[in-house]
Order: C-alpha cells, then structure tokens, then sequence
C-alpha cells in the first residue's frame, strides 16, 4: 500500500550515474512533495558533482548515514550490493526503490523481510509492458512465461561488436542475471510478478540490424495468453539502459509521492 506524506518525502539515492543523476534531477525539479536529502556512490567526486547541481543540495553520505537520514532510498547502483542495501534499509525499517531489480533473484527472502518489518519495496515496471497484467494472472494459475529480448550491439554487454543476428543466451531468469547483470532486470521484473526466476524462460538476441532494444512477454495459463511487445529506444545517455526504464522510475516516484497508483 502506498503511503500518504503530509511532509516531503525525503528520498536517498544511492548510485549516481546515469539512472541516479536523470532521477535526482527529475525529483528535485518536478515533485513538490519530495526532496533528495542525500546522495551516495563510491566516486564522491561524481555525487558531489551531482549534489552541487540540485536545488536542495543534498547531503554526500555513506549508505548506512544516507538511510537514516531517508524516508525512502531509492537503489539505482549495482545488482551486486542491492542484498546489502535492502537489508540495511529494512533493518531501519525504511522503504525502498530498487532498480536493478536481478539483485533479488536469489535475495526473494528479503521481499519476506520487507513485510515483517511493514517496509514498502517498489520495483518500477522498467522497460516491458503487462506486469499488472501478469499479476492478475498469477491469482488463477499460470503455465508458462517467456522473454525474448533483442538488442543493438552497443546496448549488450560483452557483444559490442557482433556483426551478425545471434542468440547469445538460452536459460532461465536465474541464469540470465549471472550473465547479463546490467542488461536483463527486466526479467527478474517478470519472475517476480509471476512464477519465479527458475520458471520463467528467456532468450537474449543480439542483432547489428536494430536500433531499438525490444522486450517481448508470452505468458500462458488458464486465463489465456497475453503476448506484450515494447520497443525502446536506449537511453541517450547510457545505450545499455532502456530510456522508458527510467521513465518508468520517475513515474513510480510520482505515484508513491502523490499516494496514486492504477490499476493496483
């Protein structure tokens, strides 16, 4: 349940490159009812750059001062320190926003320590389509779930210089964010909002004649089917990531800051 704030929401983002600097400037200049009180990242040089360019100059701290100072942190650094943010942020019994949602996959435990301790977590909707969509579909029974991603070159680590169409990964979710860790969040999205990391199926294509990353969902159950297909361009400032990813983030801030959420 989102939560009413008749004061500002004070919000801490931890990771201040691309996805943390757009969010941080999108909060700071459009949401009346929040405000960045701190900044954290492991290049101080780049959170002070950050702070220094918002209107609320917020505060450069380590996480464990950052969630402190915080109503809500907000995660946009590293799936591989996202366990140890969410287990701090819990034990504070903060809320969290977490963007590199594949740090979970393995982590579902904390989701239960997140409820023992009435903390909310919000995972954006990042760049597919239909999530509610699959959540409704897991009240009754679903049977099967896949993922086809395609992407440029440039937008897939490891294959930035793939000259040819090629299916570069077969498995399941699980597998999946060993492998690509910043380019497949949105898989851990779609397992999380339905039947989990080792069910869901994905497959990662990597072709030179896109420009856009592409996600299509197929999922299968006694409700039907639903086939959801989106078409994103890469952010103009980091091609790995989706631009409606982050638009999706904003938008989710929006929501929690503005008690409205659709469709819940």
């Amino acid at each position: 349940m989102l939560q009413y704030f008749q004061k500002k929401l004070k919000i801490g983002i931890i990771g201040c490159g691309a996805i943390g600097t757009i969010l941080a400037k999108a909060i700071d200049r459009d949401l009346k009812g929040a405000k960045i009180v701190a900044l954290s990242d492991q290049d101080l040089g780049r959170a002070n750059a950050l702070s220094s360019q918002l209107r609320s100059r917020p505060k450069v701290l380590d996480g464990k001062g950052l969630i402190k100072k915080s109503d809500l942190v907000i995660e946009a650094a590293s799936g591989k320190i996202v366990a140890e943010i969410a287990a701090r942020t819990f034990a504070m019994k903060k809320d969290l926003m977490c963007m590199s949602v594949g740090g979970f996959i393995g982590n579902e435990h904390l989701i239960e320590i997140a409820k023992k301790r009435n903390c909310n977590l919000y995972f954006p909707s990042g760049a597919i389509a239909g999530l509610d969509a699959v959540k409704a579909a897991k009240v009754g029974k679903i049977t099967k779930v896949t993922l086809v991603t395609t992407k440029p070159p440039k937008s897939l680590s490891g294959y930035e210089n793939a000259k040819k169409k090629k299916v570069v990964f077969e498995g399941n979710v699980t597998q999946a964010v060993k492998l690509f860790p910043q380019n497949i969040n949105v898989s851990a999205a779609l397992s999380l909002a339905g039947i989990g990391a080792k069910k869901t199926k994905v497959k990662i294509i990597v072709d030179p004649s896109v420009k856009v990353n592409s996600h299509e969902i197929i999922v299968e159950g006694d409700f039907g089917k639903i086939s959801t297909k989106t078409e994103n361009k890469p952010s103009p400032i980091n091609p790995k990531t989706s631009y409606l990813a982050i638009l999706s983030a904003i938008a989710m801030v929006k929501r929690i800051v503005g008690n409205v959420e659709i469709g819940s």
